[in-house]
């Protein structure tokens, strides 16, 4: 029933309120047409005082104002007295009844407006102040003009209020879509870092573990292949750490996208995972037709890079893993093929984090990435095209 102001806004209302009583309750009195003067005075304060009262708690609680201003109104007409200053507060309660009121409010105040306007034409002719006369066919054209001009004078009133509420609605609905557009941002900034952590650090991890656990079973053999293994874990976690850092840097502060991985990085990650100890075979036919889109670029390399790192982390140990690329003058096709591990080829594929990363990789390029085991082997195969992202 009572909407949420501020202080000031009440302090504001009632203020406007009490000064407006002030000033209507002179003119009350004057112009009020009683035998005595007590009751004049009576009726003049009970008609201010409710007209007042409506008008301070207009913004606080629009249904109640409409009930107080009802009252005020039904009051004048039970003393018999004519239209007054004081009336003005009407034309205010109904803008708020518009304005800042319920649904029920809202309505309301629409059908005070006509109902209003009814009243005050059958009042005033009804009343000593139209005539002794009463309503005769000379005066129905005026009875009618009085009735409309009652009824444009208070729905005016309603109907500003109602602009002014749709306006408040439209401001509300737009500072709401900013607010989830802006979230939206966020969002998929963080979904981007999140699935650059999980590629830098997934194949980082996978080829440290693999140096690691080779160079444990080989040093017995020969020494100096534990010294090469922990010189390609030094490299590769100095390279993840670096990646780590500008991924913070950029989860830390607001600033641009820091440099990406290209096709020249390719090299160097097919050297790390042949120093995993994987027998890596990688086919490129045709070559590309010219420089590729910075965006498809990085597709490429975060694809293989996953790819890889899953050949590493559930393929046969030491098994061989084919890379294909195919340039053709609007795409690139891939393939990535790794004989999968017995305990493996029974379980459900395509719903860790990585592939998930992967696929949407590849659709923000406008491609498309499918990950299944085919028999005994686990591929990975797709197409990113070489135009715009879809």
């Amino acid at each position: 029933m009572f909407r949420r102001l501020k202080t000031s806004q009440i302090v504001v209302d009632v203020v406007v309120a009490l000064v407006f009583g002030l000033i209507a309750l002179p003119f009350e009195v004057q112009f009020a047409d009683g035998t005595g003067q007590r009751a004049v005075v009576l009726s003049s304060v009970v008609i201010t005082v409710l007209m007042t009262a409506a008008l301070a708690v207009r913004r606080l609680s629009p249904g109640l104002s409409l009930g107080l201003a009802w009252a005020g109104a039904i009051a004048q007409m039970g003393y018999g007295r004519p239209p007054s200053p004081v009336d003005v507060a009407i034309f205010a309660v109904l803008y708020v009844t518009a304005a800042y009121g319920s649904r029920t409010v809202f309505w309301l105040g629409f059908a005070s407006s006509f109902v209003g306007a009814l009243v005050i034409t059958v009042y005033l002719v009804i009343g000593p102040y139209f005539g002794s006369g009463g309503v005769t066919w000379s005066t129905i054209p005026l009875v009618l003009a009085v009735l409309v001009a009652a009824c444009f004078a208070l729905l005016l009133s309603w109907t500003v209020g109602a602009l002014v509420r749709t306006a408040v609605r439209a401001r509300e609905n737009r500072t709401a879509q900013e607010r989830a557009e802006a979230e939206a941002v966020v969002e998929q900034e963080r979904v981007r870092i999140a699935r650059d952590m999980h590629d830098v650090v997934a194949h980082s991890l996978a080829v440290v573990i693999a140096q690691a656990d080779g160079a444990r079973y080989a040093a017995a053999v020969d020494p100096s292949a534990a010294t090469t293994a922990l010189e390609t874990i030094s490299s590769t976690a100095r390279s993840a750490l670096g990646d780590v850092r500008l991924l913070l840097t950029q989860l830390r502060h607001s600033q641009g996208d820091g440099p990406q991985p290209t096709l020249a990085d390719l090299e160097s990650l097919y050297a790390q995972v042949r120093t995993a100890g994987v027998t890596l075979r990688v086919e490129v036919a045709p070559m590309p037709p010219a420089e590729p889109p910075g965006a498809v670029q990085l597709a490429l390399y975060r694809v293989l890079q996953e790819a890889l790192t899953n050949a590493l982390r559930h393929g046969v140990a030491g098994g061989p893993v084919s890379v294909r690329l195919a340039w053709l003058p609007d795409r690139v096709e891939i393939e990535v093929r790794n004989p999968l591990g017995s305990e493996r080829r029974h379980e459900p594929s395509g719903t860790g984090h990585g592939l998930i990363g992967m696929r949407e990789r590849a659709q923000l390029a406008g491609g498309r990435i499918a990950a299944e085991p085919r028999g005994a082997e686990f591929v990975v195969s797709g197409v990113l095209p070489l135009g715009s992202p879809a």
